[in-house]
């Protein structure tokens, strides 16, 4: 499972096959957009599209905004999108924006645990 800390960044690998959405828990954005709102998702869009405000971090996906969007209105659906600005907090744009979470030992199966040991295995040789 994975905790993501750039919504932008996030959904851009999302997209790309890196991570799949399945294994994202939450997405901790520094967003306050209502996804299924026309407007706010096009200041999104060309935001992330274009720069501006923020970093071009979607630059090269002009054909997937369908996709791209859909994406967020999934991670929202489900609950996996939390927008601390819709509190009050501004987060910082942090340098890194996956982490990953471990399972509780005592709900591992077998191939979690393999899984587990291997992903620990394979981080220590870099």
């Amino acid at each position: 499972m994975k905790v993501g800390l750039s919504l932008s960044r996030c959904m851009r690998d999302i997209l790309e096959g890196k991570v799949d959405i399945e294994d994202v828990l939450v997405i901790v954005a520094r967003t306050d957009i209502d996804p299924n709102n026309d407007k706010h998702w096009n200041g999104i869009w060309e935001g992330y599209l274009y720069g501006g405000l923020s970093h071009p971090e979607w630059a090269g996906l002009e054909d997937y905004e369908a996709a791209m969007r859909d994406i967020l209105i999934s991670l929202h659906k489900t609950g996996k999108l939390h927008q601390p600005r819709q509190f009050g907090a501004h987060p910082a744009r942090m340098r890194y924006y996956w982490l990953d979470c471990v399972v509780p030992t005592e709900e591992h199966t077998p191939a979690q645990q393999k899984a587990w040991d291997n992903y620990q295995l394979i981080t220590g040789l870099s």
